[in-house]
């Protein structure tokens, strides 16, 4: 039994890398399931049992890239040191992974053309359970608004992944960043209690 979880297991890591592989060069629409699974040795009943379609497949491969957004983040946010600064670095750091091509493709720009609204999706909900712990936390130390904290970290999310969204669809993502940074920074500070 423990053999067969193992396979399993490799199995659908196998689908997602392929998946992954396949969604950022040809984007999720002109990916063939056929040959995905083919080029990794495995059947389409393979895919079908770990994911149960290819748009199944497509959540587990944006899950997986937002979560390693997120931990990048998090780690830019620990390097400006943490705090106020450190989610101000966490936000812009998400908006500016937008010029990544595979973020930009599967993450932005499939994703929500297949997925649906971002804010639903379970990575997006671990994203913004950390965002509103750091807010509670900068609340309670007065560097935040005594606003309700779940709504402040809410926005301040959804401000970052809306702008990375415009920044992934524009057809001048280098000429949109800026733009998006400096007014995420502005909407930001309107939750410092001293600004």
């Amino acid at each position: 039994m423990a053999k067969r979880l193992e396979t399993m297991e490799e199995n659908r890591l196998k689908l997602v890398a392929a998946a992954r592989k396949a969604f950022a060069e040809k984007g999720f629409a002109a990916a063939s399931m056929d040959e995905l699974t083919a080029d990794v040795g495995l059947t389409r009943g393979a895919l079908y049992h770990n994911f149960g379609d290819k748009r199944g497949l497509l959540a587990a491969v944006v899950y997986q890239i937002d979560s390693e957004l997120a931990l990048r983040a998090k780690e830019i946010g620990a390097k400006a040191g943490g705090g106020w600064p450190g989610l101000l670095a966490e936000g812009e750091a998400y908006i500016k992974m937008a010029l990544d091509p595979e973020v930009q493709r599967i993450v932005l720009l499939d994703g929500p053309a297949v997925l649906g609204d971002p804010s639903k999706w379970p990575s997006q909900n671990s994203c913004l359970a950390g965002t509103l712990q750091t807010v509670s936390k900068l609340q309670a130390q007065g560097v935040v608004k005594r606003v309700d904290a779940e709504a402040a970290a809410r926005l301040l999310s959804g401000a970052a992944l809306n702008a990375a969204l415009w920044v992934a669809a524009s057809d001048n993502p280098m000429d949109v960043l800026p733009k998006a940074i400096e007014a995420f920074r502005a909407m930001a500070s309107g939750f410092l209690a001293k600004p």
